[in-house]
């Protein structure tokens, strides 16, 4: 941790207060690891706190889940189960406990590490991006003067490390709709060590029964969503990821380099392809990878627990 040159921090929620060398600061997990240089030559000077925002992490209506960008990794593994969640109606929130398992971090970050810190970090590997832009979640962004826009979730992030808010823009939430949580869901995900950071990660979701959606994360430098009006077949579906990737989107650092990243795309595609096509429950499938199906953990995170029964 090297924030040696930060003079201020200013506990505020106004995009107005934002100058020329302030970061945003949440759970700070990620900020203060990259030090005072995180956005380029020049130093942060001030750290615009949110941490007394006081923004409800989660909101559940009929219309969906909203989530604070200052929700918790935590708060978010927790949200399955919940009084008010309509679990049985909204199959889709098994992808919650298999997308907060993919951070593979320690209950201290999950503790303070936020869901809109996940997005703007942007990394290609951030699980709640993947969760997100599966479920065809809608990002809330604040901008000066009471400004407002929305962004679907996978136009969010535009490529590795990099998304789409402009300088002193603040992330306020994502908007999770039902129609999306309602859907029959399959989740893959692939690393090149036991525990590893996500080198593959695909969501698939059935709609109604029938239109197909299939996300693409980590493989890539960023989000990308595939939309059929049936499920395809094997030679279909691999046709259609041929068209929307091109070689260059594939991801390349220590965990992955493209030409796998490209095969265990076309493999657990094809895998969630099948999966949603079987009927639900289906013995003898496939299933790469780990954190599917989600075993049942309780209602508390693992290092919550931990804590509570003094671990």
């Amino acid at each position: 941790m090297d924030m040696n040159t930060i003079e201020a921090v200013v506990p505020t929620t106004d995009p107005a207060q934002w100058r020329d060398g302030d970061a945003w600061l949440a759970g700070g997990t990620v900020l203060f690891s990259y030090g005072s240089f995180a956005f380029g030559p020049q130093p942060l000077k001030r750290l615009l706190d949110l941490g007394s925002a006081g923004w409800t992490p989660v909101s559940v209506t009929d219309a969906g889940i909203e989530l604070a960008a200052t929700c918790t990794i935590a708060e978010l593994y927790n949200l399955p189960g919940q009084p008010g969640v309509f679990q049985e109606t909204w199959p889709a929130l098994d992808l919650i406990r298999p997308c907060c398992d993919s951070f593979v971090a320690s209950f201290k970050v999950w503790n303070m590490s936020t869901v809109g810190g996940n997005l703007c970090t942007s990394l290609p590997a951030g699980p709640v991006i993947s969760l997100c832009a599966g479920l065809d979640g809608t990002a809330t962004i604040l901008g000066p003067g009471g400004a407002s826009r929305s962004v679907p979730v996978s136009d969010f992030v535009t490529g590795d490390a990099t998304n789409c808010l402009a300088p002193g823009e603040l992330l306020r939430s994502i908007r999770l709709p039902a129609s999306a949580l309602a859907s029959r869901v399959a989740f893959r995900r692939l690393s090149l060590s036991n525990l590893g950071r996500s080198g593959v990660l695909l969501i698939g979701r059935l709609d109604a029964g029938t239109s197909f959606v299939l996300t693409v994360t980590a493989a890539t430098k960023r989000p990308v969503q595939l939309r059929f009006d049936a499920l395809p077949d094997t030679d279909a579906l691999a046709a259609a990821l041929d068209e929307a990737i091109p070689a260059g989107l594939y991801h390349n650092d220590i965990h992955g380099l493209p030409v796998w990243r490209r095969d265990m795309t076309y493999r657990l595609a094809d895998e969630i392809r099948a999966e949603l096509t079987a009927s639900e429950g289906a013995p003898g499938l496939r299933v790469s990878g780990d954190f599917w199906p989600p075993s049942d953990r309780g209602h508390h995170a693992p290092g919550l627990r931990a804590q509570q029964e003094g671990a």
